[in-house]
């Protein structure tokens, strides 16, 4: 099969494009080798229109979340169709949303409209794995980031600071607003809770102090430990 096609026209399937097996047993009464000829012939043919059902839409690419007959690849690889099989459930919902293609679970039903669009599908060597790259999506709304590293541990680390960075931006992206650090915010609720303490008397003046100065206790232990 290719290992680049470029302006990617892709059919994200959520069949098995192999001939079903009957859900009760059944025999064939074969008196003659030409008997398992025409069987064969028709077992070839049914493949076939498969691969002339998804030639038809106009794809170039097929990801399929379950397997792919051998010989639905040969007749794919003739066409210069590229296929990957046995995709997971969860890489196949994030390509729907990039490519801005719709999971089909029957082939009948495939049509132009369903196809996802990427500039380049291109199966490369990463490491000691190959790897297959989706860029240029139509509607990149999910993207993946790959992580290399030395060990687990250094891979962990490295996936846990990208996660917090991402969270950051998307709060600010959510909500724009910042709230500064070094205790600047308990020095604030000290200063106001201070004037609260004003507009009161007795003991409940007291207590609005000294929960006031029991914040402040966190900016100067802050303090100290810059000492």
């Amino acid at each position: 099969m290719p290992k680049r096609i470029e302006k990617a026209k892709i059919a994200l399937l959520d069949v098995s494009l192999e001939n079903e097996k009957p859900e009760f047993d059944a025999k064939l009464s074969i008196e003659n080798p030409a008997q398992i000829e025409s069987f064969l012939k028709q077992e070839e043919t049914m493949l076939k229109n498969m691969v002339d059902k998804i030639l038809s839409t106009g794809a170039n690419v097929v990801i399929c979340q379950k397997g792919i007959d051998d010989l639905v690849q040969h007749f794919m690889s003739r066409k210069g169709i590229a296929a990957i099989r046995r995709s997971k459930k969860s890489d196949m919902e994030k390509l729907s949303r990039a490519t801005g293609g719709k999971i089909i679970s029957n082939i009948d039903a495939l049509s132009p409209s369903d196809l996802g669009f990427a500039s380049v599908v291109e199966e490369r060597k990463t490491g000691d794995d190959k790897m297959t790259y989706v860029e240029g999506c139509k509607n990149p709304k999910s993207l993946t980031i790959l992580i290399r590293g030395g060990n687990q541990r250094i891979l962990a680390e490295a996936e846990r600071s990208i996660h917090d960075a991402l969270s950051v931006i998307k709060d600010l992206i959510e909500e724009p607003l910042v709230v500064a650090g070094g205790s600047a915010p308990e020095i604030e609720m000290a200063n106001s809770l201070r004037k609260y303490s004003m507009t009161l008397s007795g003991r409940e003046q007291f207590a609005v102090r000294m929960f006031a100065e029991s914040l402040e206790a966190i900016p100067t232990a802050l303090a100290e430990m810059q000492d």
